[in-house]
């Protein structure tokens, strides 16, 4: 490699490194916000009820019964 070779960083992570840098609870407030929405408890009963429920759907919807 040549004495004058340096590592190349696209616009896009260049641009989320000055944004880190500009606000550094970025992450936390990600990681929360995530949280909020995502990272929920499953109620394995209440999953495992619903699958039970569950009716086959016949192979044509449209179709009466005859």
């Amino acid at each position: 490699m040549p004495l004058f070779w340096k590592a190349y960083t696209s616009d896009v992570t260049s641009f989320i490194q000055t944004l880190k840098d500009a606000k550094p609870s970025l992450e936390a407030e990600q990681r929360r916000g995530r949280a909020l929405l995502w990272d929920k408890p499953i109620d394995r009963d209440a999953a495992a009820d619903n699958a039970d429920s569950r009716v086959p759907q016949q192979p044509y919807v449209y179709q009466t019964k005859t």
